[in-house]
C-alpha cells in the first residue's frame, strides 16, 4: 500500500512539473507538490528502512525511493532559491546510470504484470533522469521533450498505477 501511495503523489509531481516546465505554472507555486511528495517519499522510505520488520528488501526499496524524494526536495530548493539546476542536473546523471540496473534486474526476474511494469517504469524513469542531466547539467535545449516525458510518465509509471494499487485493482 505504501507504493501505491507514493506512486499516486510521484504521478502528481511529475505530472505538474512537466507542465510547470512548459511555463503553465509558476516556479514558486511548484515548490509545493515538490517539497510534499519529496517529504512523503521520505517518510516512506524511513519506515521502509527503519521501521518494525525492515530487511534487505525494505531497506533497498527505501534507498531507491529516497533517489525521488531528493529529487523533489531539490527541485523545491532550486525554485525556492533560485538556483539554476546544474547540481540536480548531475544527480540526475547518477539516478538515471542507478535506474539502469534496477531496471535490468526487476526484469530479469519478472513473473507478474506487476513485476513487468515496475521494470519499465524504472527503465522509463532512467530515460526520463537522462533528460533532467542533459537539460540542466549541459543546457540541451530539450524542455518540451523532458516536460512531455514527465507528464506521461506521470500518468503511466505514477498516477494511474498508484491509484490501482490503492484500489486494490493492481496486485
Amino acid at each position: 500500500m505504501l507504493l501505491g501511495l507514493s506512486l499516486f503523489y510521484v504521478g502528481a509531481v511529475l505530472i505538474l512539473n512537466g507542465l510547470w516546465m512548459l511555463g503553465r505554472i509558476g516556479d514558486r507555486e511548484i515548490s509545493i507538490i515538490n517539497l510534499f511528495t519529496g517529504g512523503l517519499t521520505l517518510l516512506v522510505s524511513l519506515k521502509l528502512a527503519f521501521g518494525e520488520g525492515a530487511d534487505g528488501a525494505s531497506i533497498k526499496a527505501a534507498a531507491l525511493s529516497l533517489l525521488f524524494s531528493f529529487t523533489y526536495l531539490w527541485v523545491a530548493f532550486n525554485r525556492l532559491t533560485g538556483a539554476d539546476g546544474r547540481g540536480l542536473g548531475w544527480f540526475s546523471l547518477f539516478v538515471s546510470i542507478t535506474a539502469v540496473p534496477v531496471a535490468i534486474d526487476t526484469l530479469r526476474i519478472a513473473s507478474t504484470t506487476r513485476d513487468w511494469w515496475l521494470g519499465l517504469s524504472w527503465a522509463a524513469w532512467a530515460v526520463l533522469w537522462l533528460l533532467f542531466f542533459l537539460l540542466l547539467a549541459l543546457h540541451k535545449p530539450i524542455t518540451r521533450i523532458t516536460a512531455g516525458m514527465a507528464i506521461g510518465q506521470g500518468i503511466f509509471t505514477g498516477w494511474l498505477p498508484g491509484y490501482l494499487l490503492l484500489t486494490g485493482t493492481l496486485r
